[in-house]
């Protein structure tokens, strides 16, 4: 059972398009002009507007399919969906293109393949990975569809009873034996180990991004993971465990990084502006709508799952699971204001602070003076776009 990570793992790279379901065999769907009295994107964006995902479809990627309507194409072995962009049920003038990332793209990082394709406008970038990679491939991000990331560490209430956030399980793990198991070289952890929150005996960064050590531990382990997944798949989908667990989000520890940010290569940023100012409310007002009624949506991401048959287990009670905690938890909202989508600069300089010295130990130092207003701008945002 594939679950989402930051593993190296294998490139899938044919070409071969398949129709989806209300699709065409055709190839990319051709974008009609943009209805009457629509939004028109035709004059300042690219004919497609191309959109890099971080991994496979999952709710979390909601607000960007539903940004396609009932006339759209599946390439089931480059993993991608396309068709006409929509704005509030009518055609802008040009087509969107939804790439996976992932096991899609050999599980580089986005900015990375940004920089390798330069026909992607748009790809989903964490602010540490931001950081890390400012020197030589840098990037500005235009719009937060998550206001906290959904990364978090989950551990068995009833192993763990007294257990209340991270900081409290780093000691009653040491006490059991039991470690926190994750993804190596997670820049996160190294944040929670150097700030003492988590202990360095108690971590273990052999996750593999199955159920199977958590299980077999029968709770003397904690795991990395993401709020809203795990904590339904594994007390409904994973047989041997079959309970809840608890969790924090690692924002709520102290590393307050934006997740699957959407950004532009730097340089491109300029030549971009006169797209993005029309643009970027149209992924606001994408995911205000997502989230007002997502059951759609969410039947195409199930549908896409199923056409790119790349491993990818994502279940109907997990997309639906998803949609509602991340507006229960916080994680998607509007912030501190009445609009969705913008990026608090003490955060990303607080990101930056922490990473620094961990890059620059790691041989992958950031930016010399890099600030956080090298990595976002708020200027496109539309400020009465907001989640009810």
């Amino acid at each position: 059972m594939m679950r989402r990570s930051l593993a190296a793992g294998l490139s899938l790279t044919a070409v071969f398009a398949l129709a989806a379901c209300g699709g065409s065999s055709d190839g990319a769907a051709t974008a009609a002009p943009a209805a009457a009295g629509a939004l028109d994107l035709a004059a300042d964006c690219p004919a497609t507007v191309v959109l890099q995902t971080d991994w496979n479809p999952e709710a979390e990627h909601g607000h960007l399919y539903q940004l396609l309507g009932k006339d759209y194409t599946v390439d089931a072995d480059q993993k991608s969906v396309s068709g006409p962009l929509m704005h509030e049920g009518r055609s802008t003038g040009v087509n969107v293109e939804i790439r996976s990332g992932g096991p899609a793209i050999g599980y580089s990082t986005v900015t990375s393949q940004m920089y390798q394709d330069k026909d992607i406008m748009l790809g989903y970038v964490n602010t540490d990975e931001a950081v890390r990679m400012s020197k030589d491939n840098p990037i500005t991000a235009v719009f937060a569809p998550l206001e906290k990331s959904p990364q978090m560490v989950m551990w068995d209430p009833a192993t763990y009873p007294d257990v209340t956030d991270i900081a409290s399980l780093s000691d009653a793990l040491k006490a059991k034996g039991g470690v926190t198991r994750y993804f190596g070289g997670a820049a996160y952890m190294e944040y929670l180990t150097s700030a003492g929150i988590l202990d360095k005996s108690v971590v273990d960064g052999t996750y593999d991004g199955t159920p199977a050590k958590f299980a077999a531990a029968q709770g003397k382990d904690a795991q990395q993971g993401f709020a809203s997944a795990e904590p339904f798949i594994y007390q409904n989908e994973v047989d041997a465990w079959g309970k809840p667990v608890k969790y924090q989000l690692v924002h709520d520890a102290g590393y307050p990084f934006y997740s699957s940010a959407m950004t532009v290569r730097t340089a491109d940023l300029e030549k971009d502006s006169a797209c993005l100012k029309k643009l970027v409310p149209v992924l606001q007002q994408a995911e205000v709508d997502y989230f007002a009624d997502p059951a759609a949506t969410n039947q195409l991401v199930l549908d896409l799952v199923t056409e790119f048959n790349n491993g990818w287990v994502y279940s109907q009670g997990v997309a639906d699971y998803s949609a509602k905690t991340l507006r229960s938890e916080g994680i998607v909202s509007n912030g501190d204001n009445e609009y969705i989508g913008d990026f608090d600069a003490a955060r990303i300089q607080k990101i930056i602070d922490i990473d620094t010295p961990i890059f620059t130990a790691g041989n992958t130092p950031p930016k010399d003076g890099l600030k956080a207003e090298d990595l976002f701008t708020n200027e496109f945002l539309d400020q009465t776009i907001g989640l009810k």
